[in-house]
């Protein structure tokens, strides 16, 4: 069963995949069942020898049956916008492979070994962001994902953009000729949605991870009160969340000289004594958002189902996208808010209180030290607040009204991982305000873990000792987080 921790350690190490003798032996079976099946049978079955959407009545005979399929295919591939980033690219492989391989889909072996061959060979067709519905299957995006099984459409190869055709004759390939049902089976199913959560999760599990880290660091370097994190706090109140964001902190600002000394001030703001609360609440989000898509992407998800057992060949619609559009902007809502409360921490250190200079360096009014970065944040919040409108309270007719309500969980999906990238900013401008305040509380240290962090941390950004061009700090510390490789015990 694949898992958040399974499939990223799949893509941290680039392990190659293989079908099981179970698998085969599912594939197999469910493509002879409908072979058989199809062979004296006149009756209209969905797909397989109609026409598709609201052509669902129109009859194909049985010599256009591949045609039919390969035909899907192509037309349906209408992508457009941004190309889909290769990381999730492959993992909608993979989740094809995955959904394909239980037996309910009736595609051919060979056509999902092709995939396989793909995926291992680092073949990754050139997708696009910009398509799909989210309800009748990701049609668009999947469309231009089994493009290259045809030798049509483009694929990458490292970081170059090359015919598939060429592709197929380098590796000695021959088209696959589909059979029935197979571009059915191919373009019905929630692989781009559900790759997008996969990757957004495992960001988002990294990113949950650092803002306790650098919110730990604010925490000390606004000279706060540790008693907001005590734990007898958070048992009372005992949302997991919480109560693991609170250890963490104690965790990480364990023996802090700082942490420990003396506090004039009796009450910190919101952003720094509640961030238990609020960080916690967005964890809760993560592990509720991660069961609905460990349930997705171990599911078959194409339209019809063929059930060999009952001798039944099913039109459902596992292919509606539905729960995975709530939990992409349940998602979105709640990383959102990451950056919101990391926002108001930058916005506070820059304040010139608790004996910190204004703007956080030395002669201010000569210097601006650290007054837009600020501003910077603040822009990348509010313009997360405006793509965490949720994409699921909307739907619109499509295909001559056979398809009367979409998820638009593919919208969802976009926006979600533009939240996180943008979080990502947010946070490294936190850390380089905390790690500048850091330095004004001198002799006072913070802990030896934040310290340790903060000296490799310097390695990358010096000390801003008047002003500069802080944008190259600022996407030196972005690359800085995205270099850092957590365990996957402390962040899953």
């Amino acid at each position: 069963m694949l898992s958040l921790s399974v499939i990223n350690d799949i893509l941290k190490t680039d392990k190659k995949i293989a079908l099981s003798e179970e698998a085969v032996g599912n594939i197999n079976r469910c493509h002879d069942f409908l072979s058989n099946k199809m062979k004296n049978n006149d009756t209209p079955i969905y797909g397989i020898n109609t026409g598709f959407g609201s052509l669902c009545n129109v009859k194909v005979s049985s010599d256009n049956l591949s045609k039919l399929q390969e035909n899907l295919v192509m037309s349906h591939a209408c992508g457009t916008g941004e190309y889909v980033p290769k990381p999730i690219v492959k993992l909608m492989l993979l989740l094809k492979i995955q959904s394909l391989s239980y037996g309910y889909s009736g595609v051919q072996l060979k056509t999902v070994e092709r995939l396989t061959e793909m995926y291992n060979n680092n073949i990754l067709p050139v997708i696009y962001t910009q398509g799909s519905l989210g309800a009748s299957g990701d049609l668009a995006p999947l469309a231009h994902l089994s493009l290259p099984l045809l030798g049509k459409g483009n694929v990458w190869i490292d970081d170059k953009i090359v015919a598939s055709a060429e592709v197929l004759k380098k590796y000695n390939w021959n088209p696959i000729e589909l059979k029935a049902k197979e571009g059915l089976a191919l373009l019905n199913g929630t692989q781009f949605m559900s790759a997008y959560g996969m990757y957004c999760l495992i960001k988002s599990h990294k990113l949950s991870y650092l803002a306790d880290l650098i919110g730990a660091i604010s925490v000390d370097a606004f000279d706060c009160n540790m008693s907001p994190f005590d734990a007898m706090v958070h048992l009372v109140r005992p949302h997991r969340g919480q109560v693991k964001t609170a250890e963490r902190i104690n965790e990480f600002l364990q023996d802090s000289e700082l942490g420990i000394s003396e506090k004039k001030n009796v009450q910190d703001p919101y952003s720094f004594r509640c961030i238990p609360q609020v960080h916690g609440a967005t964890k809760d989000t993560i592990v509720f958002v991660d069961k609905t898509f460990k349930t997705e992407i171990n599911s078959v998800t194409d339209n019809p189902n063929i059930f060999t057992g009952e001798d039944k060949i099913i039109s459902g619609g596992n292919f509606h996208g539905q729960p995975l559009a709530l939990g992409l902007d349940y998602l979105g809502i709640a990383m959102s808010e990451l950056g919101s409360i990391s926002e108001r921490r930058t916005y506070q250190l820059v304040s010139g209180l608790r004996n910190l200079p204004a703007f956080l360096v030395d002669n201010p009014g000569l210097n601006s030290g650290f007054m837009i970065p600020q501003y910077t944040a603040a822009s990348i919040v509010s313009q997360n607040k405006q793509l965490a409108t949720p994409a699921s309270v909307d739907s619109i007719v499509s295909s001559n009204g056979q398809e009367d309500h979409v998820s638009m969980g593919a919208n969802a999906a976009t926006k979600c991982l533009r939240i996180i990238n943008n979080i990502e900013t947010i946070l490294a401008i936190e850390l380089l305000n905390a790690t500048q305040a850091l330095h004004f509380r001198r002799p006072k240290k913070s802990s030896l873990f934040v310290e340790s962090f903060v000296e490799s941390f310097r390695t990358v950004v010096p000390f801003v000792k008047e002003d500069r061009v802080l944008a190259d700090d600022i996407h030196a510390t972005i690359a800085f987080l995205q270099s850092l490789s957590i365990d996957d015990d402390l962040i899953f």
